[in-house]
């Protein structure tokens, strides 16, 4: 992969066998595949009608923000308003604080000193599970709340492929669901199969790569089955150990093995069967997830640097150090060591009287 000639390529038929053919012969001769040729570093198209990698990017990736790094995700082009608005409230809270006509009124804030530092158990390599949830939540609220049309596919049809027993109102599609339903359906699936705070970060980012490519909203009727089908679908290429199908009919115990087959089928068509995630996307999600979580007063809470927390962090920061240590040198280029680094290349003195 990655080259833009393909070794797989047919050989072209031979013309010069045979004279006289017949006419099954001859035809069958023109069928047989007949390569294009390919001159040296043309990209227009890949010799054996193997279609290159450069060329599965659509021409408007820029304008998919589930695809290009900087490109402003859906959620907090829907959430605007309530951003602003958050901000707003803050900056008016933070003058409140300080006016002098309030005699004593203070705001409580944890603020870090020499003997205690306080820090957010939340980091893009490994995000709080509970913070992101709730962030992943509201993101999904204001898609619904939001939205600019009311076509459901049949497929996410809660009426026409109910997630229970019980018959579905007839004013289903009608009334919004509030943030805590949204949390607690999410929060119920990842409790029962147990998955991570980065499968709701990538669950995210394919529901939103849904709506781009499928051109539809979220709405009343059909969020639950586009998250169901967004977080089957994270959980088992994000992680290791992917929950089966059946698993979550043990969860959602009225469904069957076959509707969860067909939502994951016509889920992936719908995305074309594209479910990359560049590092640079799934960063670009966590940080708007959080900036939605302090507009709207969800901020990760600060807790002190425990002993135990200190090392790892300290453990971490020297392993990635000592990897771009051992890539500059590869590179011939030379590098100073720290302070706190020259100890370990310390040399005893020797004393010779």
């Amino acid at each position: 992969m990655g080259a833009n000639t393909s070794c797989c390529a047919y050989s072209s038929p031979r013309t010069g066998g045979k004279k006289d053919l017949g006419r099954k012969d001859k035809d069958r001769v023109d069928d047989r595949y007949e390569p294009r040729q390919v001159t040296v570093g043309a990209r227009e198209e890949s010799a054996g009608n193997l279609q290159h990698i450069s060329e599965r990017e659509p021409d408007d990736w820029e304008e998919d923000p589930s695809l290009h790094p900087t490109t402003e995700t859906i959620f907090m082009e829907k959430s605007k308003q309530s951003i602003r608005n958050g901000m707003v409230r803050k900056r008016s809270q933070m003058q409140l604080a300080n006016s002098s006509s309030l005699g004593d009124f203070n705001t409580l804030k944890k603020a870090s000193s020499c003997s205690t530092i306080y820090i957010d158990d939340s980091t893009v390599s490994q995000p709080n599970l509970k913070n992101t949830i709730k962030c992943v939540s509201l993101a999904i609220y204001y898609h619904i709340k939001n939205r600019k049309s009311e076509t459901i596919l049949d497929i996410f049809d809660e009426k026409k492929h109910p997630l229970t027993r019980e018959p579905v109102n007839d004013d289903y599609n009608k009334y919004n669901p509030d943030h805590r339903q949204i949390y607690k359906f999410i929060r119920t699936l990842f409790n029962a199969a147990q998955l991570t705070a980065e499968c709701a970060i990538i669950t995210l980012v394919y529901l939103e790569r849904l709506l781009t490519y499928g051109e539809i909203d979220i709405t009343p009727g059909s969020w639950k089955r586009i998250t169901l089908g967004a977080i089957l679908l994270a959980s088992k290429v994000w992680d290791d150990q992917a929950v089966w199908n059946v698993d979550y009919c043990q969860i959602l115990k009225d469904l069957t093995v076959e509707d969860m087959n067909e939502l994951e089928r016509q889920f992936l068509e719908l995305l074309q069967f594209n479910i990359n995630v560049p590092s640079s996307v799934y960063a670009k999600y966590f940080f708007d997830l959080r900036t939605l979580a302090e507009a709207n007063d969800l901020a990760y809470p600060a807790e002190p640097l425990s002993k135990e927390r200190a090392q790892k962090l300290e453990a971490m920061s020297r392993f990635c150090e000592d990897k771009i240590s051992q890539e500059i040198l590869q590179n011939g280029v030379k590098r100073s060591n720290s302070l706190d680094r020259i100890t370990a290349n310390r040399r005893s003195v020797a004393i010779l009287s």
